[in-house]
């Protein structure tokens, strides 16, 4: 058994999920770029966004203890989670409620060592995550609500540890892709689970209907590329980034949302967003275009069809 505790303590922590904090940096990137910006950004404003990112990785991963400890009963009936240390007994109780103690009070004290304002965001986002373990996530819409806005507080945050500011319409288009994977999930979930299972792993998902999550996926798809293709499209975008180019980038961002729409009917993979955008090659593929696409148009393509003010 202790042969396996460190295996256990690792995937309890869940660190596969740590891939969603990447949404801290995004302040940067998009800011480093940015001529409207007071203060120009190098290497040390990009190490503290990544400090500030393996922060939100401490502290989310104190969540996932605790929402495991809330929901060992009803992981335990399911057909995976029940494999979880917690569910499976790999791990104590006792044992998970002091690292999640702790990696909490570590998280929370350096990052208001960081920043007292971003420490402030990530105390507000423990404390809206621990309200969706206990009450929130057993409301339907306002579950995959939550989750987005948590993905919003990390674009955020990211943007409070550098002082910069950040673009309502990055903001918009952060809620409404994680609201798009989080109805994914939702649905996966659904289909995976018949309607009594359902209840029992998570009272939310009897609330939900199939069909609707279809329609829920299509709008918020949709709305995730409108919105940032306005983003790019719009003449303040364009003076900021001394340039006309980000549209090309729009492609990118349809043929991702796309990809993910085939993998979630055609191969059921909507469960594990995480896995999907580590493991599939074609998603991949397209995000490092996509990256690549816009550090060309950030670098050589400035002064480019920008519009007179």
């Amino acid at each position: 058994m202790s042969m396996c505790l460190p295996i256990a303590v690792v995937r309890a922590l869940r660190p596969s999920q740590w891939i969603k904090n990447g949404v801290v940096l995004a302040a940067y990137f998009f800011a480093r770029w940015d001529t409207s910006q007071d203060v120009p950004l190098g290497w040390l404003a990009l190490l503290r966004v990544v400090l500030a990112a393996a922060l939100f990785c401490l502290v989310s991963s104190s969540v996932y203890l605790v929402n495991d400890l809330h929901d060992i009963q009803a992981d335990r009936a399911h057909p995976v989670k029940r494999l979880r240390p917690i569910a499976s007994g790999a791990l104590s109780a006792s044992m998970a409620w002091l690292l999640a103690a702790g990696l909490a009070l570590a998280g929370l004290g350096s990052a208001w060592s960081l920043s007292p304002a971003f420490g402030q965001l990530l105390g507000g986002y423990l404390l809206l995550q621990i309200a969706y373990t206990y009450v929130l996530k057993q409301v339907a819409l306002l579950d995959v609500f939550i989750i987005a806005i948590g993905f919003v507080l990390r674009a955020i945050g990211g943007a409070l540890v550098l002082d910069v500011r950040i673009s309502p319409w990055l903001l918009l288009c952060t809620f409404l892709l994680a609201l798009f994977l989080g109805l994914c999930k939702r649905r996966h979930e659904k289909r995976l689970l018949d309607e009594d299972d359902a209840q029992q792993h998570r009272a939310a998902l009897a609330s939900y209907d199939g069909r609707l999550l279809d329609l829920l996926i299509g709008i918020a798809g949709s709305s995730t590329v409108v919105s940032y293709a306005l983003y790019t499209l719009s003449p303040d975008t364009m003076k900021r980034f001394d340039t006309s180019l980000l549209g090309f980038t729009i492609p990118f961002v349809m043929f991702g949302i796309f990809r993910y729409l085939d993998l979630v009917y055609r191969c059921e993979q909507g469960g594990h967003p995480e896995k999907v955008l580590l493991t599939d090659r074609v998603l991949i593929f397209t995000l490092l275009l996509y990256g690549c696409a816009a550090l060309a148009i950030f670098t050589i393509g400035r002064h480019v069809g920008v519009p007179p003010g």
